[in-house]
């Protein structure tokens, strides 16, 4: 986060200053929390109004006072969820880099220069942190980078939209290798009546893990997957046309779909095996 302010200092758009001072509050915040710990309250508190503060200060959204609360809820979720996606060595950093290079790539060619420098700020400073962080690990991303990160991927993903650069479905399709993951991970807990604040080890990713894919193995298999939903979004942008963007989305649910269900069953079989 430290690399990223330095770059966002000689590259960063003006019009997204309060949007990165934001992420660096939430940053010291949960750095503060990685070494002595904060009450949840807090935290969330935070976070709250860190989205809610940026809704308020950005251009109003379509919708008025409603659209305005999904947006604070959607803005709270992503960065939670990219923290509940920090469990395995490499995975978020790979995201970051993954994610926020395909939001420069977009940008750059949507003609916004200043979007595109913020963004790619972002993937150099995590393509930096994944030499060390690839499996296996040497140093660890705490809550203190992806926190703020996951308050990137959603706040640069609206002001993208927001700026007419690209349509909403661009940026829930580039990060949906974790927006997938966490949605149905607690969806499920919430309909078995689990404490979705505890910590667990149920996410896709993790299971992955344990089933003998490993830290590395995870990384490239969510590499390819992060590379795929990226290119994806990109050819969603590139062609007009509403019934192939249609087909696309269509195309990727049905993909995560058979991919959860393929996990599911060969997590059962082990389980009965064990």
């Amino acid at each position: 986060m430290l690399g990223a302010a330095c770059g966002w200092a000689l590259l960063g758009s003006a019009s997204l200053a309060p949007m990165l001072a934001l992420a660096l509050a939430l940053s010291a915040l949960s750095l503060l929390d990685d070494f002595r710990g904060l009450p949840v309250a807090l935290r969330f508190g935070a976070q709250v109004a860190a989205a809610g503060l940026l809704i308020w200060l950005g251009p109003p959204l379509p919708g008025g006072i409603v659209a305005a609360v999904w947006a604070v809820l959607a803005l709270t979720w992503m960065t939670n969820l990219y923290n509940f996606m920090d469990g395995s060595n490499g995975l978020a950093g790979g995201m970051a880099l993954f994610g926020f290079s395909f939001y420069a790539v977009a940008a750059w060619q949507a003609g916004a220069p200043g979007l595109a420098a913020t963004s790619a700020v972002v993937a150099a400073a995590a393509a930096g942190f994944l030499l060390f962080n690839f499996h296996p690990a040497r140093i660890f991303m705490g809550d203190g980078g992806s926190i703020p990160l996951g308050f990137l991927a959603a706040s640069l993903g609206l002001a993208g939209w927001q700026e007419g650069r690209w349509s909403l479905i661009f940026p829930v399709l580039v990060f949906s290798p974790f927006i997938a993951d966490a949605s149905v991970t607690l969806a499920k807990r919430l309909l078995r009546g689990d404490k979705v604040w505890q910590a667990h080890r149920e996410h896709y990713y993790q299971r992955l893990v344990r089933m003998g894919l490993g830290h590395r193995g995870t990384a490239l298999a969510e590499y390819g997957l992060m590379m795929a939903c990226g290119i994806s979004g990109l050819m969603i942008l590139n062609v007009a046309s509403t019934q192939f963007r249609l087909l696309i989305v269509a195309a990727w649910l049905t993909i995560y779909v058979l991919i959860m269900i393929s996990i599911d069953l060969a997590w059962r079989k082990q389980a009965v095996e064990e």
